[in-house]
């Protein structure tokens, strides 16, 4: 691979990367700090987001650009889990229909900046970072024949 590309894809590779440090300290920091206790849906969202810090730590470090294709799938289903935990929170009809979480409803927010930032927005945010720069890793790396 040419050295613009190589370096083109390290540096989707570390946006990644820190966009998956920044959500699962962002999520840590709200739980262990503030006291936020998480519902199942959050749970869930942990679970496909807290890898992706350890893989695409290991794929910079080791140059992996085929990391990408695990990342575009845990970002992949993290971010559907956040846009329907997102949706249960602001949309009514799918409020009323959605499951029981347990100790914590999913449907309530802790945070609700400007009426529609929420924890699982933010979260969303961060899979579809992810989710885009998987995209752009494979797309780029496609290009050159790897």
């Amino acid at each position: 691979m040419k050295a613009s590309k190589q370096k083109k894809v390290e540096n989707y590779m570390f946006i990644a990367w820190a966009a998956s440090f920044i959500s699962t300290i962002g999520s840590l920091y709200l739980s262990e700090v503030l006291g936020y206790i998480p519902c199942d849906l959050c749970w869930y969202q942990r679970i496909f987001m807290y890898p992706l810090v350890i893989l695409l730590g290991i794929a910079i470090f080791k140059k992996d650009e085929k990391a990408a294709v695990y990342s575009l799938a845990l970002s992949a289903v993290g971010g559907l889990i956040s846009m329907y935990h997102y949706g249960i929170q602001k949309l009514p009809f799918l409020a009323e229909r959605s499951v029981s979480c347990g100790i914590v409803p999913c449907t309530g927010d802790y945070l609700n900046w400007l009426g529609f930032i929420t924890i699982p927005l933010l979260a969303l945010a961060g899979f579809a970072i992810v989710f885009i720069m998987s995209v752009l890793i494979i797309r780029t790396t496609k290009k050159e024949g790897n």
